[in-house]
């Protein structure tokens, strides 16, 4: 196994690296790391709504997947950041329900529902975290997940 380094840049990310001098996703031998990521569109602009910023933010997350020749069922391991309320830029988040007051992250089920359409067959460790702010105003989740793929 090779310990070299291979950075990973899916298309319409490379602003990421030029401009922000970070990876979206490192190979090292069989094992991808990949920057946290979050629910901006492909004109770097925060996704509005809650589902669809949690969408964004998987479907982000599978470019550089797939840009490294893996999927979600490579995925080991999945740390998820969740902006607890305290700061959440412009975007309108509706109170959460009566079933969603257990959980100290906001619509910690929604993002389980949104999680479930990306990880269907092979699950990852899971962490999460609350948190009070992200690089963005507006930004709810961030993402950052460690692969490891078949050798080739």
């Amino acid at each position: 196994m090779s310990n070299t380094r291979e950075v990973i840049i899916p298309k319409g990310m490379e602003i990421l690296y030029e401009k922000f001098h970070y990876c979206p996703g490192i190979k090292v031998g069989n094992t991808l790391y990949i920057s946290g990521q979050v629910g901006r569109d492909e004109n770097f602009q925060v996704v509005e709504g809650i589902e669809a910023q949690f969408a964004q933010t998987f479907e982000n997350v599978q470019k550089v997947l797939l840009a490294a020749g893996a999927s979600f069922d490579d995925v080991v391991e999945m740390i998820t950041y969740h902006v607890t309320g305290v700061n959440l830029g412009n975007l309108q988040v509706p109170p959460a329900s009566a079933s969603e007051q257990q959980f100290t992250i906001p619509h910690l089920p929604l993002f389980m529902q949104v999680k479930d359409r990306y990880f269907t067959n092979q699950f990852p460790t899971w962490t999460g975290f609350g948190i009070t702010a992200l690089s963005t105003p507006g930004l709810i989740i961030e993402i950052k997940c460690t692969a490891i793929l078949e050798d080739v």
